[in-house]
């Protein structure tokens, strides 16, 4: 059995927590004046539809993985759950919905330990513009769902080589310095993107771009698995774990785009839809893609391809048709697996793809957002898509893409490196070669 040296410090910090949760002010279940109970009572069900979304991505990523590192990748995205949700309590809703300091961030003390968030009442307050007929506690619990999987996602791109402990550190600075700053950006009402009229139904950019160039920074930072220097990769180990994953991942996506629309009505309807046809046509078009390369249809294939979908359809799944999500799946299928066949003949060790398929998939998903955009679709849109014959909105996600690509890669790989030299990020030869399970966990898939 591996033996680790052991430090006190996590555990001091979570305690300290603790004993200061107690001291922060409580309060009631909050008022139910302007509480619309059918929004409320879906906005919970989609809100638990989107935690579900996490361990299915440990069973998505964790089916992928060699034998030696199933147990290691699936914990990263279940640790996440739990170490995200702490600190979106203690500050991270704050950053990203408090009080905006510029339109950058959100005031770090306005919801200070959940304060004010349980018993929020509606007034003429920026924060309230986000969740009119639902408690403003459930609209702060909905999006810990999604803080939670985006570092998560990030994980596909270190597996089978990266530190847990280095990882868990990283996941923290992510969500802090990352994530919440482009929360406050796309979501809040006085943030920079959403005052300048960039169009994120529901996490292409906050989400699925920021974790696809992160991986790409992890990808580089942390170099090549020795297996790939050598091409001497193991198969996946489970690809039913896969199968699993993405009907776990497809189900609580439905939560992830329908519930943004923060209500049960026609425009969740409408997310609905569209999430499930993008999926579907994006999964058929990866694997018949494929075939034209001489490429059998593969379960596989079809999984990667339908999570490349609903990646896609994310940002654009309150304002596009349904139609039309026929060929956002289409095309971003097509173009991920361009890339992610790129990369496969090249000396980039991404190893889950995490880049080809939520980067590109995020970045696909926002210029088709800037594409087809339609008034029709949602009244609340200011300028439709260049389909339409406008350019506003097309110029403005292209300014969006170009300037988050570069916030998120270039500012998680400087993470990357803080975080070596705290914790050093990659395991030795010895340890990757055991496989991660044992080298950090002392747990192996015979034990279970």
């Amino acid at each position: 059995m591996q033996t680790q040296k052991p430090t006190w410090i996590p555990l001091l910090v979570l305690l300290v927590v603790a004993i200061l949760a107690l001291f922060a002010p409580s309060a009631g279940a909050g008022p139910s004046e302007g509480i619309n109970s059918g929004d409320t009572a879906w906005m919970i069900v989609a809100s638990a539809l989107v935690l579900l979304m996490t361990p299915g991505l440990a069973y998505f990523y964790g089916g992928m993985v060699n034998h030696k590192n199933v147990i290691s990748t699936m914990l990263q995205s279940f640790i996440a759950m739990g170490v995200i949700s702490v600190i979106w309590i203690i500050f991270g809703f704050s950053l990203a919905f408090g009080d905006s300091i510029g339109g950058w961030i959100g005031n770090p003390t306005t919801f200070l330990m959940f304060n004010g968030v349980m018993d929020h009442k509606l007034s003429l307050g920026s924060t309230d513009q986000l969740a009119f007929t639902i408690p403003f506690a459930l609209f702060a619990f909905f999006q810990m769902k999604f803080a939670v999987i985006t570092p998560a996602l990030i994980s596909g791109s270190l597996a089978e080589r990266i530190n847990f402990r280095a990882f868990v550190l990283f996941m923290v600075l992510f969500c802090v310095i990352v994530y919440a700053p482009l929360a406050h950006w796309t979501w809040h009402p006085d943030g920079f993107f959403f005052k300048l009229g960039v169009l994120d139904f529901a996490g292409g950019t906050v989400v699925h771009m920021s974790a696809g160039w992160a991986a790409l920074a992890g990808a580089l930072y942390l170099k090549r698995r020795k297996s790939h220097i050598e091409a001497n990769i193991l198969p996946p180990a489970n690809i039913p774990y896969v199968l699993l994953g993405t009907a776990l991942l497809w189900f609580g996506w439905f939560g992830f785009n329908a519930g943004s629309a923060c209500g049960a009505g026609p425009l969740a309807v409408s997310a609905f839809a569209v999430t499930h046809i993008a999926a579907a046509t994006a999964g058929l078009s990866w694997v018949l893609f494929d075939v034209t390369r001489g490429k059998k249809v593969s379960a596989l294939g079809f999984c990667i391809g339908a999570v490349v979908g609903l990646v896609a359809i994310t940002p654009a799944a309150g304002f596009v048709s349904v139609p039309v999500s026929i060929f956002i799946g289409a095309v971003a299928a097509v173009v991920s697996n361009i890339v992610a066949h790129w990369r496969a003949s090249s000396k980039l060790d991404d190893t889950l793809d995490v880049f080809a398929c939520h980067g590109v998939g995020g970045m696909m998903g926002m210029l088709m957002t800037g594409i087809f955009a339609s008034t029709a679709v949602n009244g609340a849109v200011a300028e439709q898509g260049l389909f339409f014959g406008e350019t506003t909105l097309f110029l403005k996600h292209l300014f969006a893409l170009v300037f988050v690509s570069a916030f998120a890669f270039i500012l998680s790989y400087v993470l990357l490196f803080v975080t070596d030299k705290i914790i050093p990020l990659r395991v030795n030869e010895e340890e990757e070669k055991l496989g991660l399970d044992i080298s950090q966990h002392d747990e192996a898939l015979a034990n279970i």
